[in-house]
């Protein structure tokens, strides 16, 4: 798959979320094989009027994968010179692509009239992603993550595609859900369908995968070039390479062993306490510790031990607990 000068491999692209994808969780997934991955949302406005924790959003790169940075905002001129001094921070801060988001469905990202908001405004939307493409550089290519529509009575999101591939957009992602229904119920599958068929740039089709076999079934239901994994990978980095040889008809790999679980996970940790100290990564590593608990004896019990953690040699208790309870199958 070509996304402007970026070639992707066949697999999954590791899908933005606010408060997950930092710098460490990026370079995880991409060491076991996502095709590329995207910061968490930067703010437009916040980033022209000179945060500084915006920068530190998109720091750190996405290891050995296409990264790519997400920018937020419902307003073309503040996009476009957002898209500019992220562009002229690229010497210190490397990114591979723009990203914009028209699909956050959080009250406080949609209130102003962004992410998903803009879905209710697709001749806005269309300015807003031609407005960042005419503000960098040619080769760097501009991406689009959006919704289906905004609610049943506004499903917009085929007419907000075709003007966003219209605005220059090299490729889009779909997730397949309103912005009313928010996360819940399932996907339809139908709905990306019709924007896949509708344009002819690359599309990535979003939602509900949590195996290879979901990758596999959703591409052959909606006809997209490929997926997008969010929730999916949360405490799951194999995944990837997981839904990596489904595509391309190799064997699937095995799950982890225990070990390699547990492994993982203090590596995770570990490299958030070095990106940006043990205080506030502790804080931000109890819900990843908690979804690496996914699916074991007394899984429960130990979300709940994650969510007390304050150093990351608590880290260490929660592991020898879990230990005992699979010992005692």
């Amino acid at each position: 798959m070509q996304l402007g000068n970026l070639k992707l491999a066949a697999g999954a692209a590791l899908a933005p979320m606010a408060g997950a994808t930092d710098a460490s969780m990026r370079r995880l997934c991409a060491e076991h094989g996502a095709v590329c991955t995207v910061s968490e949302m930067v703010s437009a406005k916040a980033l022209t009027m000179g945060d500084k924790k915006s920068p530190q959003l998109m720091a750190g790169g996405g290891g050995k994968a296409p990264f790519g940075v997400q920018l937020f905002g419902a307003e073309p001129e503040v996009m476009a010179q957002a898209a500019q001094l992220i562009c002229e921070m690229r010497s210190k801060t490397p990114f591979d692509f723009i990203d914009i988001n028209m699909g956050c469905p959080a009250p406080k990202i949609v209130g102003p009239g962004a992410g998903s908001a803009l879905l209710k405004d697709p001749p806005l939307a269309g300015a807003v992603a031609k407005a960042v493409r005419d503000a960098v550089p040619a080769e760097i290519p501009v991406t689009v993550k959006l919704r289906i529509g905004w609610d049943d009575e506004t499903m917009t999101g085929g007419e907000t595609a075709k003007r966003c591939e219209d605005a220059g957009i090299a490729m889009l992602t779909v997730h397949g859900r309103t912005r009313q229904e928010m996360y819940n119920p399932g996907i339809h599958t139908d709905e990306i369908a019709k924007i896949k068929a509708g344009v002819s740039i690359p599309v990535l089709a979003n939602g509900d995968v949590v195996t290879a076999e979901d990758a596999v079934k959703l591409i052959a239901d909606t006809g997209c070039d490929g997926v997008a994994v969010g929730r999916g990978a949360m405490g799951n980095p194999w995944l990837f390479a997981q839904i990596a040889a489904a595509l391309q008809g190799r064997e699937i790999p095995a799950p982890p062993t225990l070990a390699e679980r547990f492994r993982v996970l203090k590596e995770h940790i570990y490299s958030m306490c070095e990106e940006k100290g043990e205080f506030i990564a502790m804080q931000q590593a109890r819900g990843h510790a908690a979804w690496y608990m996914h699916g074991l004896r007394g899984a429960a019990a130990l979300r709940r031990e994650c969510c007390g953690m304050r150093y990351f040699t608590d880290l260490d208790a929660v592991i020898e607990h879990a230990w005992q309870l699979q010992s005692e199958r």
